[in-house]
């Protein structure tokens, strides 16, 4: 049987059709977006199951093996922009099959893939990414938050066809001192060089959420869910 990975639900209304899966960053916890959903005018969409999963707990190199909340481990290589990268393949995998089966469970509640969206932030947003061009089924969409395009040189052998044309929303801050501006626009442009349509957005903050973002979240989830 599978174990769930604990999590915050929230429901716009009763009977949700659409489900939003958003994963949060290293060190953090579901709480962390849940906050966000009454921010987010989705009037124009049906009833949304928001989850927010909370990562596992393990060491992470880049902060002296401190066991924290992380969706895989973390060397310091990959936050660069142009930077040769040396990745948690295994541990960024495990994760994909974390959210694979959320995936799975918001389909045995009614729920269809191409009413799902992925959604992350920074390490989150790479779970994200990685999961969603690799999932079986069309989903509604995929949320790229101040993050990256993980394994990158594996997407074009092992993505799924079914979300080729899957719309990704990336936003990442202008002043990042984490993630660096360039890391994301190298991940935007790996995903616009095999195809993928990128709505790009920046904004004038550090490693955050801007007002003006969350205004174009709520544009693009209602574009994917109306």
């Amino acid at each position: 049987m599978t174990t769930l990975l604990e999590r915050i639900e929230i429901e716009s209304a009763p009977n949700p059709t659409a489900a939003i899966i958003w994963m949060h960053g290293l060190g953090a916890s579901g709480d962390d977006f849940a906050a966000i959903v009454p921010e987010l005018d989705l009037t124009g969409c049906p009833a949304i199951r928001f989850v927010f999963p909370h990562a596992p707990v393990m060491p992470v190199t880049i902060n002296g093996g401190y066991i924290m909340p992380a969706w895989y481990d973390i060397f310091g290589t990959e936050l660069g922009a142009g930077a040769v990268r040396h990745e948690d393949a295994a541990g960024i995998v495990k994760s994909q099959q974390h959210i694979e089966d959320l995936i799975a469970n918001e389909v045995s509640r009614g729920i269809h893939p191409s009413k799902i969206v992925l959604a992350g932030f920074s390490q989150g947003c790479a779970v994200a990414l990685h999961t969603g061009l690799r999932h079986k089924a069309k989903l509604a969409g995929i949320m790229a938050l101040s993050g990256y395009l993980p394994l990158a040189s594996t997407v074009a052998t092992e993505r799924s066809a079914a979300n080729a044309d899957t719309p990704i929303f990336m936003a990442h801050g202008t002043q990042d001192p984490v993630v660096v501006v360039g890391r994301g626009e190298d991940s935007r442009n790996a995903l616009a060089s095999l195809g993928y349509t990128v709505q790009w957005h920046t904004y004038p903050m550090p490693h955050s959420v801007h007002p003006k973002e969350i205004a174009d979240i709520s544009v693009f989830l209602q574009s994917v869910l109306a």
